[in-house]
């Protein structure tokens, strides 16, 4: 039976496995979906040269899975996004574009609560490409590495404290989590602040789905892939 198959681009089996949890509601809809951890990755993509970096690699991996019926790229800032897309036919989703456009279906300005600060240069290349920093609210970082995240309180204090911020200050009226394998804290964080929060990898899996169930690819003739 074919597959989704979930790429996490960084090596730390902790965020696959938090993916993966924040995945599993999805399952419910029938289609078998695995997470794979890549381990030529770094433990945490946090920079242009080690989201390039991860490009190679991750599309040898993508290629042995003889089972997908389409791929999910879970790191935000979808790196390797477009060059999967020329490699395959199937259905590619990268967790940052499609997050981005299930926040424009909940409110007008959204708000991304990054990670760390070197990180919002590149989510703004990437809205810009998008065509949709006229409905960004703010980009602003809690200063977690993707290690630290691991320490819960610390981290749903700063992400709420940020949330807020971006509520108040800057007028986002749905917020972003810009991390995959946060979905822990989505519920407390959407709670506190009082406004949608998506989480990448349940938006961008969402998507999936819905693009395998309905035959949809991005490939204008499939025969040029096969």
């Amino acid at each position: 039976m074919k597959s989704l198959i979930v790429i996490n681009p960084n090596s730390s089996e902790d965020v696959t496995r938090g993916i993966d949890a924040a995945i599993d509601p999805l399952r419910k809809l029938g289609l078998p979906i695995r997470c794979l951890t890549l381990k030529e990755g770094p433990k945490g993509i946090e920079s242009q040269l080690q989201a390039d970096l991860i490009i190679a690699p991750m599309l040898a991996l993508a290629a042995a899975q003889a089972d997908a019926a389409g791929y999910v790229i879970a790191c935000f800032g979808d790196p390797g996004l477009h060059a999967l897309r020329d490699q395959t036919w199937l259905p590619v989703v990268g967790i940052q574009e499609a997050s981005v456009m299930t926040a424009l279906t909940l409110g007008q300005r959204f708000g991304v609560i990054a990670i760390l600060s070197r990180s919002i240069p590149r989510h703004l290349r990437a809205f810009g490409a998008m065509g949709v920093l006229d409905r960004m609210a703010g980009d602003r970082a809690i200063e977690l590495g993707v290690t630290e995240l691991a320490d819960t309180d610390k981290s749903l204090n700063a992400m709420i404290e940020t949330g807020k911020r971006l509520r108040d200050e800057d007028g986002a009226d749905v917020l972003i989590m810009g991390c995959a394998g946060m979905a822990k804290y989505r519920a407390p964080l959407q709670s506190a602040v009082g406004l949608p929060v998506v989480e990448p990898a349940q938006a961008a899996v969402s998507m999936a789905l819905g693009h395998i169930s309905l035959d949809l690819s991005h490939a204008s003739q499939r025969a040029d892939h096969d």
